[in-house]
Order: C-alpha cells, then sequence, then structure tokens
C-alpha cells in the first residue's frame, strides 16, 4: 500500500525492458536527489544510489515449473497508458495446493480478506492468482470487498477457459487475487474486469518472457523486476520452483496463515509456484515457516502495509509422489528449500529499498531462543539511529547496543556476555568493536573501508545461548525521505 500517484513507471507494453531501462531509473532516482541538494541544509553531500540493473534476472526455460501459465497486460489501473500493472497466473493441474501468510495490520485489505475466505472455503486448493498494481484496495469499506470478489469471479473464468471442462474445480472459487498501491482509493474495476474477459487463452504461456511481464506487472516504486527460478531434486524427480515478488518501501512484514478467528492480521507481494506435489496442509506448514525466515525478517522502513501476501502454488506436475507428512524427509527437504528460495526473493525487496544504498544483514547469534535472536535483530534493524549512521557510513556500534539492550526478551540480556563486530563480505579479517562488554580499539580508517562496501555484515552475539537468526535491511538516505515526503504530491 502507500504508492505514490507519480512515479517512474515500469517498461510499457511496448517499451524496451532490458537492463539499460533498469539502470536509467535507478538514475531517475539519484538526479531526484541531486536536484534537491542545493536547498538542503545538511553538511554531507547526497549520495547516488547504486544502480539495481544488474539484479534483474531473466530465469531459464528450464528452471520454470511445468503446468503454469502466465502473463502480464496493461488494464489502466495506473495513469500511464499502457504500463503493465495486471498479472494473472494460472496452474493448468487439477487439484493445485494453495497456501498463504497474510499481514497482521488490523486494517487488512480487502484482497487478503478475500483469498482468506477462498482458501478456508477450499481447503487450501487454488489454481489461480490475479494481481493488480497501482491500487491497493485498502481502507475500501464493502466495495473494495466487492471489488476483490469481481477480480476473482473474473479470474475464475478465464481459468476454465485455459483448463479443459473436466478438469475445471467445482462448486467453488479457485482464484487468489493479490493488490498494490495507493491506500483508500477504489479500484477501476471496470477496466480490471474487461480486460481479464477480452484475454484469449493463448495470450498466457510458460515462457520467460511471460514470466518477466509478470514480475514487471507487480512492480510499484520498484527499480527492476523481481523474478527467480531454479530446479532441484525430491523423491528422485527434478523439481522447479519460481518466484516473483515486489516492494521497495513499507516494507517490515509480520505475515502469518489465514485463521478463522478474528483478529490482527509501497506493499510486500510474493507468488512462489512449484511443480511439486505437496498436499494443502504440510503446503502450509513449510510456508509459515519459510516466510518466518525470510519475508518476516526483513525491514527497509519499519513501516507494516496493509496487504502484505505471500502466497505458493504446487500443482505435482513433476510427477513426485505427494508429500502428506510433516515427519518425513521429503517434506524437510522441500522446507529448506523453499525458505532458502524465500531467502533470496526477500533479499531482492530490501536490495531495492527506497533510496537504498546498503544492504546489511544483522546476525544475532548466542541467544537464549529463536524468538528472542530474531527480536533483537528486527530491533537493531528498524533503528533509525542505526540506519542513518550506515548510509553516514559512521561505525557507531553504540547504537547497535543500545537498540540491542532495548529489546525485552524471555530472560534479561547479561551486558557483559555481549559482543559486537563488523563482518567484512570480501573475507577478510572480522573487526570486533566490543567483545564480552568491553570496547575494543577501534580502527575507524578500517571500519570506515568496511562501511564504504555495498554489503556488510554486523554480528551481535548475546553469549546466552545458542539459538540465531538473521534480518537482512538497509539504511536510510536522504532520497528515502524525498521519496516518501512526494509520494502523493
Amino acid at each position: 500500500g502507500d504508492v505514490p500517484f507519480q512515479t517512474f513507471d515500469p517498461p510499457t507494453s511496448t517499451q524496451p525492458t532490458g537492463s539499460g531501462f533498469y539502470a536509467q531509473k535507478s538514475m531517475h532516482r539519484a538526479l531526484g536527489i541531486a536536484a534537491r541538494s542545493f536547498s538542503t541544509t545538511v553538511s554531507r553531500c547526497a549520495k547516488p544510489t547504486p544502480s539495481k540493473a544488474h539484479l534483474a534476472v531473466t530465469p531459464l526455460q528450464e528452471n520454470l515449473p511445468k503446468g503454469f501459465v502466465v502473463t502480464g497486460v496493461a488494464a489502466g489501473v495506473k495513469k500511464k497508458e499502457g504500463v503493465l500493472d495486471l498479472a494473472l497466473i494460472l496452474s493448468k493441474q487439477p487439484n493445485t495446493s494453495a497456501a498463504a501468510c497474510f499481514t497482521r495490520n488490523a486494517f487488512q485489505a480487502a484482497p487478503v480478506i478475500v483469498c482468506q475466505d477462498v482458501l478456508q472455503q477450499t481447503s487450501g486448493r487454488a489454481n489461480a492468482l490475479i494481481v493488480n498494481s497501482g491500487c491497493a484496495n485498502a481502507v475500501t469499506g464493502k466495495q473494495g470487498l466487492k471489488d476483490a470478489w469481481e477480480m476473482v469471479s473474473s479470474t475464475d473464468s478465464l481459468l476454465s477457459k485455459v483448463m479443459s471442462n473436466d478438469s475445471t474445480p467445482k462448486g467453488s472459487h479457485s482464484s487468489l487475487v493479490m493488490s498494490t498501491g495507493v491506500i483508500g482509493q477504489n479500484l477501476p474495476i471496470a477496466k480490471i474486469i474487461s480486460t481479464v474477459k477480452d484475454l484469449a487463452p493463448d495470450s498466457l504461456d510458460s515462457t520467460p518472457e511471460k514470466w518477466e511481464s509478470a514480475a514487471q506487472a507487480f512492480m510499484t516504486t520498484d527499480t527492476f523486476p523481481k523474478l527467480r527460478a531454479r530446479t532441484f531434486e525430491l523423491s528422485g524427480k527434478e523439481v522447479r520452483i519460481a518466484g516473483i515478488d515486489k516492494g521497495a518501501g513499507m516494507i517490515h512484514p509480520d505475515m502469518g496463515p489465514a485463521s478463522p478467528a478474528p483478529g490482527l492480521h509501497a506493499t510486500l507481494l510474493g507468488v512462489i509456484a512449484t511443480d511439486a506435489a505437496i498436499s494443502p496442509p504440510v503446503l502450509q506448514e513449510a510456508l509459515t515457516y519459510a516466510v518466518n525466515r525470510s519475508f518476516n525478517s526483513i525491514s527497509i522502513d519499519g513501516d507494516m502495509s496493509t496487504n502484505d501476501t505471500v502466497v505458493v502454488f504446487a500443482n505435482g506436475a513433476s510427477g513426485m509422489p505427494e508429500i502428506d507428512d510433516i515427519h518425513s524427509p521429503e517434506f524437510h527437504k522441500f522446507q529448506q528449500e523453499l525458505t532458502a528460495f524465500a531467502a533470496d526473493l526477500a533479499q531482492l525487496v530490501v536490495r531495492d529499498g527506497e533510496g537504498a544504498t546498503k544492504f546489511v544483514t544483522v546476525n544475532v547469534r548466542g541467544a537464549l531462543t529463536y524468538e528472542d535472536a530474531h527480536q533483537v535483530a528486527s530491533k537493531i534493524s528498524t533503528s533509525a539511529l542505526v540506519k542513518t549512521a550506515l548510509y553516514g557510513e559512521d561505525a557507531n556500534w553504540g547504537r547497535v547496543l543500545a537498540a540491542t539492550g532495548s529489546t525485552h526478551l524471555s530472560a534479561p540480556i547479561t551486558p557483559n556476555t555481549v559482543s559486537v563486530s563488523f563482518i567484512p563480505t570480501d573475507g577478510s579479517e572480522i573487526l570486533p568493536l566490543l567483545k564480552n562488554g568491553e570496547p575494543e580499539k577501534v580502527d575507524e580508517d578500517r571500519a570506515k573501508v568496511i562501511l564504504q562496501k555495498e554489503d556488510l555484515e554486523i554480528r551481535v552475539d548475546l553469549g546466552m545461548g545458542n539459538e540465531q537468526a538473521s534480518y537482512w535491511t538497509c539504511d536510510f538516505s536522504h532520497e528515502y525521505v524525498t521519496i516518501n515526503g512526494d509520494y502523493r504530491s
């Protein structure tokens, strides 16, 4: 949610989509800083944001999952004509398993509510996903819910054309829906429904180009489409997995599975499609574990969206036997593969953070529980003082320690067991900053060199136990303020 009216839009259906376009988009952000630098009162010059163009990767055909067809089209949700803003991902296999994790924000957007309803009605079976960018359909009341259900129904109709009549799911909805964009505005629903209705079944395909167009249709303030695919072996079969996500601002997800009980539940959206065969409850178990260690472990600005959703489809087209036991070795292998893949997708979001010049891993170890380690890593990752020091390339480790000490854990932190270090990404020697509660004599010149790199790790050892967790975050720059100060102007 909360995406600007005037953004540098993704390519239209007629624009080139190579790395040059995304390099141009990154440069556009940097020029925005320069234009405002004359009026700023800060003593430091604003640094240009590094280009992210090299992160736009075209997947290999052999890595894309069997049995899925996709596309990205221009439906007119965004103001600029011809911009891709509607994605469709369909599984042609009957009885496709689906699982999802949703935002725990109290103001759940209409698509979040509708997705939960569909998955509860179908006991975790769904064959399609429709995604629009440019409007979040959040805090839109009864009309918003009606619009989300219309998107589901129109996608169901398209699905029946793509699948043979005897394999089309009967008796309930088979499609899920996501939206991202400005909060509090209604969708141009007539444009969306008309676009879906006019799509020919053969306009969806499984080619890398179609997957790229779908990824582009997810984009809001993103500077590149976030698309990855790979293969791995499971139950003696080659299994394929592909994923798309989006996000650059309003990123601090806290997602969990749908619950029948009422309660709390730039946006993060993600979809993962695999041709592995996994039963719905087992797929949900694997996704919840993976999300906690990937998408729930990233932060750009500490703000949780109303629309955060990650969906996974498993259609079984690989021909492997279905995994339906969470205690089986094959389940644990799939869970680890899914977690690693989700972490790769999640890290792309951080690397594309609005105005970000650093990609920072915060590793907290020596904790009594995983939850304790995760909580400390989150606190450090969301500290404005830590993030501004990172932007200024200032080795102000006291801010890391202050964030650590302000976290409420299962047992009190013992200050004289805590150590803090910078871990260079070039393989050179670790730089200790604090050891067992005692400050080290820090080589400030070497610390500066480490902090000048785009990637670095902050390691905190609590010295209390054996559990650890990682978070991925970025710095706060002048450009972040510029982007978010101008979002609706």
